[in-house]
């Protein structure tokens, strides 16, 4: 199935006719319930190819039939027929074959013009979504109450509408957070930042990140709150919810399943083992000013042996964008000291462009840190000999085999403590290999009443932890005693 559906972004990166696969998709997702022919796609290419926008020639209807078989191989398109009346062969041909859009080319496609149309630049977090998602729950559960207490259709519809507006509101939030992060990784990284750019990266970080991370943190506990109050009538709402019956193969909105409403629970709540996103946005804030308070120091610590290089690379690769072809070759031999007659460097091992494609699009060379700070493109060091130490490769191998041994004894004194846990006096080892699985087993339970299990992977060993009111369990061994209120623990 996977491989069947990453077909369809093959036209993104065909080796030939890129622009005009992308010309008909754009075509085929313009309007709803696209049957085109193949000679109504020539027309409109027609026009693509006066405008330049796709290759001479690619508008003639032996190309476009071409085309539109190799778009129906990837899966992007899809072959239907209908009656038509045509005064020649060639004519009934191309027009009783039509061509439709398939379901998931017209995500792909739209996600590949919405993508052509982000800015470089940061985006904006839609802050402004936090208050409504607050209010939207507290305004959920009373619908919830009054659809529970009436089977009338009207308050049924209010609460789908509440669930959908609430969904799609949390949707554009973490769409905005993870773009902005995104943007943020991407600039804090760069080993060199002029001094504007500094100060712009400080304003972001310092006034910017804090009201998005302050925002954040102010909304969520009452956020919380509020998810945990629906968890216990979460059965009900996705009952009240699921009514229309479409099918299984039909996908349907968020909110109506169990797992949306997790995936928005674990957003802003942390659970043992699982940190949530608001915990995750809070670390990657402290990175990003760390890094920064790093670039800072790198530029105003002067600290290196000769200044940086950046203007100096920055200023030929202006020379190289202004200037012709031939006075690009003079430049490039002029700085680099490298001629059509001479190659004093090696040949790559792969060159992944084909000979059509230009310098200017073909990949990035990454510049290292001693060419852009010092001019140097001098080797440093060299390549440490890997050293054979039997002794330590035996000890090593001797300790892990001791520490195997020593588990295995802790595995199986569990084992036979397990009838009878309560009377058993364990020692510290195998309480240690108990408490490892016994976290393991509650990072598996959502709430407090919830089972939670976990096996040891190599013998078999599965603890098993549930709910049980006014229960204490209490494990004895020669280290202390570990109890359990409210719990009851199984080995086998």
């Amino acid at each position: 199935m996977e491989p069947a559906r990453l077909k369809l972004y093959a036209y993104l990166d065909a080796r030939d006719h890129q622009r005009t696969y992308l010309a008909i998709m754009r075509l085929f997702t313009s309007t709803l319930l696209a049957d085109l022919s193949a000679g109504e796609v020539a027309g409109a290419l027609a026009g693509a190819e006066r405008e330049g926008r796709v290759e001479p020639g690619e508008s003639r209807i032996e190309n476009v039939i071409n085309r539109l078989r190799q778009l129906v191989e990837w899966g992007n398109l899809v072959q239907g027929r209908r009656e038509v009346v045509a005064s020649s062969i060639a004519e009934f041909q191309h027009g009783s074959v039509r061509y439709q859009v398939s379901k998931l080319a017209v995500r792909v496609q739209r996600d590949v013009d919405e993508l052509l149309r982000v800015p470089e630049g940061a985006r904006e977090v839609s802050r402004e979504l936090l208050p409504a998602v607050e209010r939207g729950l507290g305004a959920l559960g009373r619908s919830l109450s009054e659809a529970l207490l009436s089977e009338a259709r009207r308050p049924r519809e209010a609460l789908a509408e509440q669930v959908t507006t609430l969904f799609l509101q949390h949707a554009e939030l973490a769409a905005t957070v993870r773009d902005f992060y995104a943007y943020l990784g991407q600039v804090v990284t760069r080993h060199h930042l002029a001094p504007e750019e500094i100060a712009g990266f400080r304003n972001l970080l310092v006034e910017y990140i804090q009201m998005v991370v302050e925002d954040v943190l102010r909304h969520t506990p009452a956020i919380a709150r509020a998810l945990a109050g629906l968890a216990a009538a979460r059965g009900e709402l996705l009952r009240l919810l699921g009514r229309a019956d479409l099918g299984d193969r039909v996908e349907r909105a968020r909110g109506r399943s169990a797992e949306d409403w997790q995936e928005l629970t674990d957003w802003f709540v942390d659970r043992p083992g699982r940190p949530s996103q608001v915990t995750a946005l809070r670390d990657a804030t402290a990175r990003a000013i760390g890094s920064l308070l790093a670039s800072v120091k790198r530029a105003t610590s002067g600290g290196g042996l000769l200044p940086s290089r950046r203007a100096e690379l920055l200023k030929l690769a202006a020379w190289f964008d202004g200037g012709t072809r031939a006075e690009a070759h003079e430049l490039y031999a002029a700085a680099f000291g490298l001629y059509s007659a001479r190659h004093l460097s090696p040949a790559p091992e792969h060159d992944s462009d084909n000979e059509r494609t230009p310098w200017r699009d073909g990949p990035v060379h990454d510049v290292t840190v001693s060419v852009r700070s010092r001019a140097d493109r001098g080797a440093r060091g060299r390549t440490s000999k890997i050293l054979d130490d039997p002794m330590t490769e035996q000890s090593l191998l001797a300790e892990a085999r001791e520490a195997d041994e020593r588990r295995a004894a802790s595995v199986a004194e569990l084992a036979a403590a397990a009838p009878d846990l309560a009377a058993a006096t364990l020692s510290g080892e195998a309480l240690g290999v108990l408490c490892e699985l016994l976290t393991l087993a509650m990072a598996q339970r959502d709430t407090a009443a919830d089972p939670g299990s976990a096996t040891d992977p190599v013998r078999g060993l599965r603890v098993t932890v549930s709910h049980a009111e006014g229960r204490s369990t209490r494990i004895r061994s020669h280290a202390g005693t570990l109890t359990l209120h409210d719990s009851a623990l199984v080995l086998d």
